[in-house]
């Protein structure tokens, strides 16, 4: 079974309060509530297209240029046409694009992991790395933590909570340098260097987004 870790949107301005009921109906947590006046409930259905609506997206906050809104944004999209057949036109591309967020030219790079799975976005880290590797270093309560999505305060919490496993770790066995590598060492994965670098990516991209008030979805 697979596990990605995808970063949820944040709540907008005012709005933390009913994100975060909307949160809890829509995870089963909280029941539907009924339609005022009425004996029908909401649908889910209505209630997802309201909590996405008061939500800003995690590709402002990793800073990344927008097709359309962005120079740079543009300026990769007129690259990607020239390296094509040119088979359509470049203006075809730009509305093809249009509203599409570079995430390789994000500027906030925490945000963007190293450990990435190949069919979800580039900033959303594959959580499989952690329960698969390093799931008896971590113990039982953090690698079920793993598999279960959450809001932005729980993110800082088990970010932090993984950072401490990795700094125990990496003092024991002097590998602290590890700590600031953002590429992973040329090592086998699985190995204790590699455990620990993984363990240290991943409190990373959770307490970046965490702390800038997003949490995540364990999608599995």
């Amino acid at each position: 079974m697979g596990l990605d870790w995808r970063p949820l949107g944040k709540p907008k301005p005012e709005c933390k309060e009913r994100f975060d009921q909307l949160f809890r109906i829509l995870n089963g947590t909280d029941p539907i509530p009924v339609i005022p006046g009425t004996k029908k409930r909401y649908s889910r259905e209505a209630l997802k297209e309201e909590w996405f609506e008061i939500q800003i997206p995690s590709y402002e906050t990793i800073k990344a240029p927008m097709v359309g809104r962005d120079p740079e944004a543009d300026a990769w999209v007129k690259a990607q046409y020239d390296a094509s057949d040119k088979s359509d036109s470049l203006e075809f591309w730009y509305q093809h694009y249009k509203g599409y967020y570079v995430i390789e030219l994000a500027k906030e790079t925490d945000g963007v992991p190293v450990y990435i799975s190949e069919i979800q976005d580039e900033n959303v880290f594959r959580g499989k790395f952690v329960t698969t590797f390093c799931e008896e270093l971590i113990g039982k309560q953090l690698y079920e933590a793993a598999w279960e999505t959450h809001l932005a305060e729980s993110t800082v919490q088990y970010g932090e909570q993984l950072l401490e496993v990795a700094d125990k770790l990496a003092t024991k066995h002097e590998l602290l340098y590890l700590k600031d590598q953002h590429l992973p060492p040329d090592i086998e994965v699985g190995s204790l260097p590699s455990q620990v670098h993984i363990l240290y990516a991943a409190a990373r991209w959770l307490i970046f987004y965490g702390k800038n008030g997003h949490g995540f979805e364990a999608d599995h």
